[in-house]
């Protein structure tokens, strides 16, 4: 029975019963049937060097048209036909990875608008995200304005200034010797309520304004008082007293009644002790720390 080149048997001697294969025709290479598929052709890309199917009309990529020979147009802020970027900016922070996902090798049309969109979204966060920390800022600092947030501290820095004052040493005659006058001493004033004395590790007492040398001035000889823009002054029943009195007025003579508060003005100075002098107001910048 003849056989086929395809190694069917036949009946017929000249066509194949199974396939129709020519019995005469000279049997097929074995050697083709292993050869593998040619590669399918593609089209590097001379901008950026990646690869395309070799019909494609642009670069899957950069959008590096092959037809024309150009890049894509970088889309402006001012661009309405890309209007999506500009909003997920707005949205938040973070965006949202999905629109820098090169396109998909679809129509034409597709793949010029997922391409051109990519660098406005790499510049419109520019000119607006920097707005949202500057409100930010302004609604951090309104808290610590308001005295019923914290107790501790004010809400604007404020310092004491503790100077030797020899018209006040001179006016009480005091047998104790007068440091050499100089530049004041700068006290933050860091709590709402702050003591002014000299401290005494036997009775745990630890004033805020320390006046130590001037042993004129009690262990708890006056307390400090603010809500945050202004400040009393009451006597603790001191030894020797506290006195207020304006810079343009002459030297107090009449202390302060022992527990009554004083509001102290803003050119008020506050005398106690032999010579010490104490000046409130507002902190430069830098002497806070």
């Amino acid at each position: 029975m003849p056989t086929c080149p395809d190694g069917h048997h036949s009946s017929a001697d000249d066509y194949c019963d199974v396939c129709g294969t020519p019995l005469n025709a000279p049997a097929a290479a074995p050697a083709a049937a292993a050869e593998p598929p040619a590669a399918s052709p593609v089209r590097t890309c001379p901008h950026c060097g990646a690869e395309s199917p070799q019909g494609a009309l642009f670069c899957e990529a950069c959008g590096y048209d092959f037809t024309t020979g150009t890049l894509p147009r970088p889309a402006s802020v001012l661009d309405l036909d890309a209007p999506a970027p500009s909003a997920e900016v707005s949205q938040g922070p973070a965006p949202d990875p999905s629109p820098a996902a090169p396109p998909q090798p679809a129509a034409q049309e597709s793949a010029a608008q997922d391409s051109a969109p990519q660098p406005a979204s790499e510049s419109a966060p520019g000119p607006l995200v920097p707005p949202g920390p500057a409100t930010d800022a302004g609604s951090q600092a309104t808290p610590p304005r308001s005295p019923n947030v914290s107790p501790a501290a004010p809400g604007q820095p404020w310092v004491a200034e503790l100077w030797i004052d020899p018209d006040w040493y001179a006016l009480q005659e005091s047998p104790d010797p007068m440091p050499s006058p100089g530049l004041p001493r700068l006290v933050t004033l860091r709590n709402r309520s702050m003591l002014i004395g000299r401290p005494s590790r036997s009775r745990n007492i630890h004033p805020d304004l320390d006046c130590d040398p001037d042993a004129g001035i009690s262990r708890r000889h006056a307390q400090l008082t603010t809500d945050g823009s202004r400040w009393w002054i009451e006597d603790l029943d001191s030894s020797n007293g506290t006195f207020v009195a304006g810079i343009a007025e002459p030297l107090p003579e009449e202390p302060l009644r022992p527990g009554q508060r004083r509001e102290i003005g803003t050119d008020d100075r506050i005398y106690l002790g032999a010579w010490t002098r104490i000046v409130l107001r507002p902190a430069l910048p830098g002497e806070t720390g």
